[in-house]
Formats: C-alpha cells, sequence, structure tokens
C-alpha cells in the first residue's frame, strides 16, 4: 500500500508542480479527507485560511513545545477562534520542569538536536500517526536546504504523503494572500523576526538566520 501512495503522491507532485497552492491544497482535501492534517507554526495562518476555504473538519497541528513565544501562543488561539477548524495542540511528554531534571537546564543550550527531538518532533509524529498525509507551510524561499522542495512528496521517514501548497511562494506572494484575504499574522513578524520558533533559540534576523543564531543547526528534524 505505501508503494502504491508514495508512486501516487509523486506523480501528483510533478503534475501539480506550478499550479496554485488553492489547487495543491485541494488536491490533498479530497485525495484524503480527515486523513490529511496540517501542521502550523503559527507564524501566520495562511494555509488555516486557505483550508478553511475549502473545508472545516481536517485538522491543524500544533506542537506546543513550552518555549513558545507568548504571540505565538496568542496567534494560535485567534486562530482557532477565528476559523472553523479542529486546532490540536501537541505537547512533549515532558514538562520544561521535567525534561531540566532528567538532562539538567537549557538542553536546548547543550543539545540543541535532542531538546528540538524531545519537544517538536516525537510530539508532531505522535500527532501525525493516525492521518495518511500532511501538509506545512514550509518554501523553498525560506533558506538553501529548501530549495528543491516538492510541492507534493513522499515522507519517507513517516510513511506519509507530505504536501507543501506554498513551496514556490516568495515572501511577496505571503504578504499578497495576506492582505488580500485578512490573514492573522503572528505579531513577532513585525518586529524584526523573519521566522519564528522557541523562544531561547530564536533571535531576530532576515530569513532563518535567526533561528539556532550562532550554531551550525538550520532545522529542527520535523522536515
Amino acid at each position: 500500500m505505501d508503494a502504491a501512495l508514495k508512486a501516487r503522491a509523486l506523480r501528483a507532485g510533478e503534475e501539480l508542480e506550478g499550479a496554485p497552492a488553492e489547487e495543491i491544497l485541494g488536491w490533498a482535501v479530497e485525495e484524503f479527507g480527515t486523513g490529511l492534517a496540517v501542521a502550523a507554526s503559527m507564524a501566520e495562518a495562511v494555509l488555516a485560511d486557505m483550508l478553511s476555504r475549502i473545508r472545516s473538519d481536517v485538522p491543524v497541528i500544533f506542537v506546543d513545545t513550552g518555549y513558545h513565544f507568548a504571540e505565538t501562543i496568542g496567534t494560535r488561539d485567534a486562530v482557532a477562534q477565528t476559523y472553523s477548524l479542529p486546532i490540536i495542540s501537541a505537547s512533549p511528554q515532558l514538562t520544561v520542569a521535567g525534561q531540566d531534571a532528567v538532562h539538567g537546564p537549557r538542553l536546548y543550550e547543550s543539545d540543541p538536536d535532542l531538546c528540538c527531538r524531545m519537544r517538536k518532533v516525537v510530539p508532531l509524529d505522535r500527532a501525525l500517526a493516525p492521518y495518511r498525509a500532511w501538509a506545512a507551510g514550509s518554501r523553498r524561499a525560506e533558506s538553501a536546504g529548501r530549495r528543491d522542495l516538492p510541492v507534493i512528496g513522499w515522507d519517507q521517514r513517516r510513511g506519509k504523503v507530505k504536501v507543501l501548497p506554498l513551496a514556490a511562494w516568495t515572501d511577496e506572494d505571503v504578504s499578497r494572500y495576506v492582505q488580500e484575504h485578512n490573514v492573522i499574522v503572528n505579531p513577532l513578524l513585525s518586529d524584526g523576526y523573519d521566522s519564528v520558533g522557541c523562544r531561547p533559540c530564536t533571535r531576530r534576523g532576515t530569513g532563518r538566520e535567526g533561528r539556532w543564531s550562532g550554531t551550525s543547526k538550520t532545522e529542527c528534524g520535523i522536515h
């Protein structure tokens, strides 16, 4: 079954390359229905807004790491109040205090990869387990490491179809959609943060340069 599903995803990725984001997301919704989940970082609500115009019962998953900025939590709450979408907050097994007790304080400094795995990757993996496909807002323009992202592909580690409707979008495309549809935006994006992650590991900066600043780390491991 996985082989057939993978082949279907790769074929759709080729066919829908260059298609509007709404068409790409619409394909995923039509293909998988509530077997699709949308992961959201709550930097802005573009995907949630787009999804709400197609179908209202596909869940949006937000990983609540325990380290988020208050503005990010506020954005999640605003999205939940604005759209008739199921919002699922996925949490790590350990609280921040529990993690400190087991691994020592500031694990994000001593072992950022482990911290990201425990607080981001594993909670999302658990939340995505029931679904056959998932979508996210990753874009090629965000970093050199993302420049070859397919609009629809195969998530080998999770054994799921991965849909990136905004993969080909530029920053200008995002801004245009936000303005045209009055989309909720995390206030931090107007305060010098181009990319928003956990509070201890995020600084102001262009693109993703403010993430894990001063280290060689560029991704949390979710993608």
